[in-house]
């Protein structure tokens, strides 16, 4: 597969989402001259686009592969902190008749922090450049919807497949969605997030299943499919 298109406004926004995509004189200047020169200059104007277009496909085609086999013959998904979009076009690409609703922030905060924010206030995105990449990389307005999560405006209907990678309680409290999902969630539904406390899920739902642990991101995690609110 090709890699992704992408311009320097999305490769901008795919480091900031994925700061594995840093290289290690980037990471150094972060260290050296702070978050916020990091996100507004040295984030913009100090990469490589096409290796970070490279890099972002292949971690996007690996994500995928953890969730192919939930996604087979399933339409309506709701993607909850996608950033740019990657893994949603391989979605959309594989199921060539699945709509998804994107859940996202509209900015990028000052000083991003990568940590735990329990009011969910930190952002790293732009809907109209969440927009942007999905049209150009051959994506049909009609196979998509987006939201404002400051908005509060959530997508009403029921979704086959729910899906929040390293974003829903691995940046933020799960029960800031939880009274949400449930109003959305079918018997049939999955919910597929990374979470640092898998366990936990056990007494909220009546399956979790593990589907991949990760020991090198900031906070070891596992990938979760989780089905049935208890």
């Amino acid at each position: 597969m090709e890699s992704f298109k992408i311009n320097r406004n999305l490769a901008q926004l795919a480091l900031l989402q994925r700061i594995e995509l840093a290289e290690k004189n980037l990471k150094k200047i972060r260290k050296i001259f702070g978050r916020y020169l990091f996100s507004k200059v040295f984030s913009k104007y100090f990469i490589n686009i096409d290796k970070i277009s490279v890099n972002y496909s292949k971690i996007m085609r690996d994500e995928f592969s953890t969730i192919k086999k939930f996604i087979i013959n399933k339409k309506k998904f709701l993607s909850i902190g996608a950033g740019i979009g990657g893994l949603e076009v391989l979605i959309l690409k594989f199921l060539t008749d699945a709509h998804v609703s994107f859940i996202e922030k509209n900015y990028v905060s000052e000083k991003i922090k990568y940590g735990w924010d329990n009011l969910n206030k930190e952002g790293y995105n732009y809907l109209s450049q969440l927009d942007f990449f999905l049209k150009s990389n051959e994506i049909s307005e009609k196979r998509y919807s987006i939201f404002d999560f400051d908005k509060k405006d959530f997508p009403k209907n029921d979704f086959d497949i729910i899906i929040s990678i390293y974003s829903l309680d691995y940046h933020y409290d799960f029960e800031i969605y939880s009274n949400y999902l449930k109003e959305v969630m079918k018997k049939d539904s999955i919910l597929i997030f990374d979470t640092i406390r898998p366990k936990y899920f056990k007494n909220i739902f009546e399956h979790v299943e593990i589907i991949k642990e990760d020991s090198n991101t900031v906070h070891k995690s596992h990938r979760i499919a989780c089905r049935i609110f208890k």
